[in-house]
């Protein structure tokens, strides 16, 4: 029985991926309807509905930019592929500064990349171009869709269509 339900806003983009719980009060108080179901159904005394596997919300939310943006470990993993950016080793994982904080860098999204232990500790202080060690791909923020799905690795097919992932 599916525990979590994705929320898309009225515009079928993905918000947020919520509880099973809260997926049936927003279904019991008519502020979403069910787009994909599980195929079992739930049953109470006065009613009886399809399990929800993806629900969408009657009304908007807006979400500001950069509001889900907040840089974080999960986050930079699952942006970079649980994949160290220098040598594509997925063991030790670790994040690394590619313009060191000594030496003025930021702990920002452009600036912060998944690297493993040995890489990291190779690189050390230094910037990329002393030591010929660039990262695979340019770091960037992620997607609403890659911070939505970071850590979850067995996602439903159901959600596939609309995280635009019909080819996991």
């Amino acid at each position: 029985m599916p525990r979590r339900v994705l929320v898309l806003n009225n515009t079928y983009e993905p918000l947020n991926i919520c509880p099973l719980k809260r997926a049936l009060v927003l279904l019991i108080k008519n502020k979403a309807e069910i787009l994909e179901s599980a195929g079992l159904k739930i049953h109470s005394e006065k009613l009886s509905l399809p399990l929800p596997a993806v629900i969408r919300l009657h009304y908007h939310v807006r979400v500001p930019p950069g509001e889900r943006r907040k840089v974080s470990r999960r986050a930079i993993l699952a942006r970079d592929g649980f994949r160290c950016q220098y040598c594509g080793s997925n063991r030790q994982l670790t994040l690394d500064h590619v313009i060191p904080l000594s030496r003025g860098g930021a702990s920002t999204w452009e600036n912060v990349v998944t690297s493993c232990a040995a890489c990291n500790v190779r690189k050390g202080a230094s910037l990329p171009s002393e030591i010929g060690m660039a990262p695979h791909q340019r770091p960037r923020p992620p997607s609403m869709i890659e911070l939505l799905v970071s850590g979850w690795s067995d996602l439903p097919a159901s959600w596939q269509p609309y995280l635009g992932l019909a080819t996991v």
